[in-house]
């Protein structure tokens, strides 16, 4: 495995800038970043102690200010390492936003079925298994049992993996009985190329088994900064494998990262990556209205897929 190792102390993040660059593209009505975490600005809610590193203050107003920045009028937030199991302050965002907002959340298996019940009433409609940042709260040993928990109810197991374990886990994923997304493009170094075996794993799990991925975290996977240019192969192979089963996020407040990216420039490489505006349309609104389920708006007409 390749977790993220565990510093003495955890220290402090970035600040995102407020200051977004302009979209490069027409932004289409219904737009979802599908990738954004949000950190209370009080002591109510507080951090786990095992955590890595220490995010500054992202609460609701500062994301929902993002999100008009960047175009996007619906979001996904997902659950962050530093809270582990505690879900409270994502739950209490969502509840804020039933129409708009929908979340990941991150339990044990001990979880109940009055819990996750609750959860869905407040839009969760997924669980996380993060094994790369340590506190986040579960392991792979979890994945079956959660993945038998929430199949009835229509949510999906959502992994943040480096990808180059992904070929030794891929007999384990293929067998969920319910649908998985992979955060980040897989979450290995571009420059390996996407003839490696781990983005092949990626791949075949979209393509084949009907599994997601996320479009994002360029950044956190390529060393050219800030064009992120070696990630493009990846992204438009991806892309090319299923281009219904692909969606875009910001990862928005960046954290854990010794530079800060620009929130609108991450949102512009969606142009770059696809170029023609109906498959954008797809990444942007089709795509994430069908996995997190937002609501249709009356005259919404998703693109044929």
């Amino acid at each position: 495995m390749h977790p993220i190792a565990a510093l003495p102390t955890a220290p402090n993040c970035l600040t995102p800038s407020s200051e977004v660059e302009p979209a490069a593209f027409e932004m289409p009505a219904d737009a979802c970043d599908t990738h954004a975490h949000v950190i209370a600005a009080s002591s109510a809610y507080p951090m786990a102690p095992s955590r890595s590193y220490t995010p500054p203050p992202a609460p609701e107003e500062k994301y929902l200010a993002m999100l008009a920045a960047t175009g996007c009028s619906r979001g996904v937030i997902v659950q962050i390492s530093v809270y582990g199991t505690d879900n409270g302050y994502m739950l209490e965002v969502l509840r804020h936003n039933p129409d708009r907002l929908r979340g990941i959340a991150v339990v044990t298996p001990e979880v109940t079925d009055r819990e996750l019940e609750a959860m869905h009433a407040a839009g969760v409609r997924g669980l996380r298994i993060n094994v790369l940042f340590p506190g986040a709260g579960l392991s792979f040993d979890a994945m079956e049992i959660l993945a038998r928990r929430i199949a009835p109810m229509g949510w999906h197991m959502q992994f943040l993996v480096d990808g180059r374990d992904l070929p030794g886990l891929l007999p384990r994923m293929r067998k969920l009985p319910c649908p998985g997304v992979i955060d980040h493009m897989g979450h290995m170094p571009a420059m390996l190329g996407f003839q490696h075996p781990g983005f092949q794993a990626v791949r075949e799990l979209v393509a084949n088994h009907g599994w997601w991925t996320k479009l994002s975290g360029a950044y956190r996977i390529s060393d050219d900064f800030d064009r992120f240019a070696e990630v493009l192969p990846i992204a438009q192979a991806l892309i090319e494998a299923a281009p219904d089963r692909v969606v875009w996020g910001s990862d928005w407040p960046h954290v854990a990262r010794p530079r800060m990216p620009d929130t609108g420039r991450l949102r512009n490489l969606v142009k770059v990556w696809a170029p023609d505006p109906a498959v954008r349309n797809r990444i942007l609104v089709d795509n994430p209205s069908r996995l997190y389920g937002f609501p249709r708006i009356p005259g919404d007409v998703l693109t044929e897929i």
